[in-house]
């Protein structure tokens, strides 16, 4: 037998429509978001993120405002409505157009319309009230249309802004350096105050957080295999917390600190950096500082280099021990680092003394002069400090590119 309910009106809904309505939220919000990430490749390609985060916002709020809005069609509008405009700015600012939130929206509707019918049919409503839901539904959703599409035009000149910042970060990290004629008519369109330093930053490919969301003077480019960003001056504190929270449990790498003109440079040391860490030479910092590894990355730079010097000065060592020279660089190493007698080297190695004149008299058979050479001395120690390092390292993984640049850097000069 069909339910009886007295006539929906066009005022304030009926309590008990409200009643029935507002338990179905929970469910009904979790079904749209569901259909709207497996209908939208923006909205479905990642489990969390900025994305996922404006889905769920907007879907919830919109239910909830919307069940609000028939009980009292006076419910305050201003925080959700600007709710709906931020939605079409933050489209605009990621440089798409409005196509995948306009889907969202019409998904949303025949989801929750879907919904409304199956109520219908388990309670018997009738005519009236179904088509009032009907009409306040649609026009909701046209509402909400409106208001992102008020947004997104009032967001593009920022777009414009920020395709002018993306040119001059492009034109900075160009060698050599374009002209400070040229850097300033870029920095005016930009609205960009040109510092005296800057510092740039190598960021892991992959899902990345809106640029809306990072400090506003900075130039982005999160596109493509290589992201990065240029920061006036130096990371401080701040901008620390800022890149920790924009990449939260990801490596990034911090460039050295240099002149405007050779923001270059500063890329170069950061990708560098990025992906030394990745073989772990670096320890398991998630925010790389290449200031605090530069002798490492020095050495590190050029395995090419690393391999000639060893030919070059210690091809004679090579052949020592039946062509396992490894406990005679051992020991060499030590002398060159430390210049101790037979006794501190047998207690640095743990062997015996007279071991170590053994070996320090074959050495000196095949290196002659150059143990009395303090140029020779240093090129052998930096050979062996970067062979040591190029032992320890553990390989990058193949195909990882969450936490680099892919491929490898250029030797640093």
């Amino acid at each position: 037998m069909a339910q009886t309910h007295g006539d929906p009106g066009t005022g304030p809904a009926p309590r008990w429509l409200v009643a029935l309505v507002r338990p179905e939220l929970p469910t009904l919000a979790a079904e749209i978001i569901t259909e709207i990430k497996r209908a939208v490749p923006e909205y479905g390609r990642a489990t969390d993120g900025p994305y996922v985060q404006a889905l769920r916002i907007g879907v919830e709020r919109a239910l909830s405002h919307f069940v609000d809005s028939l009980a009292d069609p006076s419910t305050p509008r201003d925080r959700h409505d600007e709710t709906y405009r931020r939605l079409g700015r933050f489209e605009a600012m990621e440089g798409r157009t409005l196509s995948s939130l306009q889907t969202a929206y019409r998904i949303g509707a025949q989801v929750a319309w879907r919904r409304v019918m199956k109520v219908a049919a388990e309670r018997n409503l009738p005519a009236p009230v179904m088509g009032r839901l009907a009409d306040e539904l649609f026009s909701y959703i046209n509402q909400l249309a409106s208001l992102s599409l008020e947004g997104y035009v009032t967001a593009r000149p920022d777009e414009e802004q920020q395709d002018h910042r993306r040119r001059l970060l492009h034109s900075l990290l160009r060698e050599p350096p374009p002209s400070t004629q040229t850097v300033g008519n870029l920095a005016r369109l930009a609205g960009w105050n040109v510092p005296d330093e800057v510092t740039l930053v190598a960021l892991p490919v992959g899902p990345q957080p809106s640029p809306h969301t990072l400090h506003r003077d900075l130039l982005v480019d999160l596109s493509g295999d290589a992201p990065h960003l240029l920061v006036p001056g130096e990371v401080d504190a701040g901008r620390l917390r800022m890149l920790t929270s924009g990449w939260p449990d990801r490596r990034l790498a911090v460039g050295l600190t240099v002149p405007t003109v050779k923001a270059a440079e500063s890329l170069r040391w950061a990708r560098r950096a990025l992906t030394v860490a990745r073989t772990g030479a670096l320890g398991d910092q998630r925010v790389i500082d290449s200031g605090e590894h530069l002798v490492t990355l020095w050495l590190l730079s050029d395995e090419t280099v690393v391999d000639h010097l060893t030919r070059r000065l210690l091809a004679g060592v090579t052949e020592l021990g039946g062509g396992q020279p490894e406990r005679y660089l051992e020991t060499l190493y030590a002398w060159l680092t430390t210049r101790g007698t037979a006794a501190d080297l047998a207690d640095r190695l743990n062997i015996h003394p007279q071991t170590v004149r053994y070996r320090m008299r074959r050495l000196e058979e095949v290196l002659g002069d150059k143990l009395g050479d303090a140029d020779s001395r240093f090129a052998m120690e930096v050979v062996l400090r970067a062979t040591r390092l190029l032992q320890e390292v553990e390989p990058a993984p193949p195909g990882d590119r969450g936490d680099s640049t892919p491929g490898t850097s250029p030797p640093l000069t």
